[in-house]
């Protein structure tokens, strides 16, 4: 992956319905070039789904869950690339001591925080997480 497929997913991070051609004048590529990309990420599992961004209240029943994640070796960018792309990834954090990331996932349901899950332990270079699921939010005042 380089960096116009990084530039790519980040578009299509903030819109996913961005049009082909909106993608290619953006990224100042063809649109051919962004059609070729997408399939290709695609096909390669980095893409894996699009989806739609709400409002923090307009879904009161989503779960939050943060993982952290533990990469092998020098597997960082591949894995940061890769994590960019998992529509259940809401957020995510480089950070230091124990662990080398922070993902903010958001879930429908548990099943679904489930197939997150299992989504992200799939990935070649990550060689540990530890999740905790979000129950409750204080506020200090």
């Amino acid at each position: 992956m380089d960096t116009l497929d990084q530039q790519l997913m980040a578009l299509l991070r903030q819109d996913a319905r961005a049009s082909v051609a909106t993608l290619a004048l953006k990224l100042k590529v063809s649109r051919g070039t962004v059609s070729n990309r997408i399939a290709r990420l695609e096909d390669a599992g980095v893409i894996v789904g699009y989806t739609v961004k709400l409002r923090p209240d307009a879904a009161p029943n989503m779960i939050t869950a943060w993982t952290s994640i533990a990469v092998e070796g020098n597997k960082t960018r591949e894995v940061i690339a890769i994590l960019l792309g998992e529509p259940g990834v809401s957020a995510l954090h480089d950070t230091n001591g124990r662990w080398d990331l922070l993902a903010e996932l958001k879930a429908g349901s548990l099943n679904e925080l489930a197939e997150v899950l299992e989504r992200l332990r799939l990935i070649k270079g990550i060689g540990a997480t530890e999740t905790s699921i979000h129950l409750q939010t204080y506020k200090l005042s």
